[in-house]
C-alpha cells in the first residue's frame, strides 16, 4: 500500500469514526439540540480537527444520510436476489423496508425526515453520492416493476409508469409503516403490526396483478 493509500484509508477512518460519535448524539439528543463542540468530544478529537473534516453539523447530517440510504439499499439488493418473478421481488422490497423501519430504526427515522432537512442541497463530499444512492434505491424498484410486466406476473396496464408506481409502492408503505410506530398500539385500535404489513404487501401486490 503507498503512502497516499494509507492517508486516504486513515482519512475515511476518521470520517466514520466522527460520523458514529454523531450518530451517538443525533439518535440520542437530536440534530437540533447537540452542536459540533459535543460531536468533538464524543469522537475524541479537537474542535478544529472536526472542521477539517466536516464543515458543520449539516455536513455530518448529510453523511448519516447516506449512510442511511446505502443501508436500504443493500437490504433492496439481498431482497431482489431471493425472488425471480418482479412480484415477488416487489413484495420482498416491502418486507426488507419493514425490516429496515424496526431493526434500523434510527435510520428509518432519518430517511423519514429527509425531503424535510433545509440542507440537503448543499454540496459536499456526501451530497452527490447521497443523490445517486438515492436513484439506485428507486431504480432496484423500477427494475423489478418491469421485470414483472416482462414476465407475466404484473399487469402492464397497472403499471404503465414503473417509476411512478415505484413512489406509490413506497408511499403507501411507508404511511402503513408510520401507523404501526404509534406509541400506544392498544389503545389505537391497530390489528397486530406484522400482521397488517403483511396485508399491506399483499394488498398492494394483488393491485398490481394482471
Amino acid at each position: 500500500m503507498s503512502v497516499d493509500e494509507r492517508r486516504e484509508r486513515e482519512k475515511q477512518e476518521r470520517r466514520g469514526s466522527i460520523l458514529d460519535a454523531a450518530e451517538e448524539v443525533f439518535f440520542t439528543k437530536g440534530y437540533d439540540k447537540c452542536s459540533m463542540d459535543e460531536i468533538a468530544k464524543t469522537a475524541q478529537l479537537s474542535r478544529a480537527l472536526l472542521y477539517v473534516y466536516f464543515r458543520d453539523k449539516a455536513a455530518i447530517m448529510r453523511g448519516i444520510m447516506l449512510r442511511s440510504v446505502a443501508c436500504l439499499r443493500d437490504r433492496f439488493v439481498r431482497a431482489i436476489s431471493e425472488a425471480e418473478l418482479g412480484l415477488d421481488q416487489v413484495g420482498a422490497f416491502g418486507r426488507a423496508y419493514y425490516d429496515f423501519s424496526r431493526e434500523e430504526s434510527h435510520y428509518f427515522d432519518v430517511l423519514t425526515q429527509i425531503n424535510t432537512f433545509p440542507h440537503l442541497s448543499e454540496e459536499d463530499e456526501h451530497s452527490a453520492a447521497l443523490q445517486c444512492c438515492a436513484e439506485e434505491v428507486m431504480g432496484l424498484m423500477v427494475e423489478a416493476l418491469q421485470r414483472g410486466v416482462a414476465d407475466g406476473s404484473l399487469s402492464a396496464e397497472r403499471v404503465r409508469d414503473p417509476m411512478m408506481t415505484a413512489y406509490y409502492l413506497r408511499g403507501a408503505l411507508h404511511g402503513v409503516i408510520m401507523e404501526t410506530r404509534q406509541p400506544d398500539k392498544t389503545t389505537s385500535g391497530l390489528p397486530d403490526a406484522d400482521a397488517l404489513i403483511c396485508y399491506t404487501i399483499d394488498a398492494l401486490g394483488q393491485s398490481l396483478r394482471p
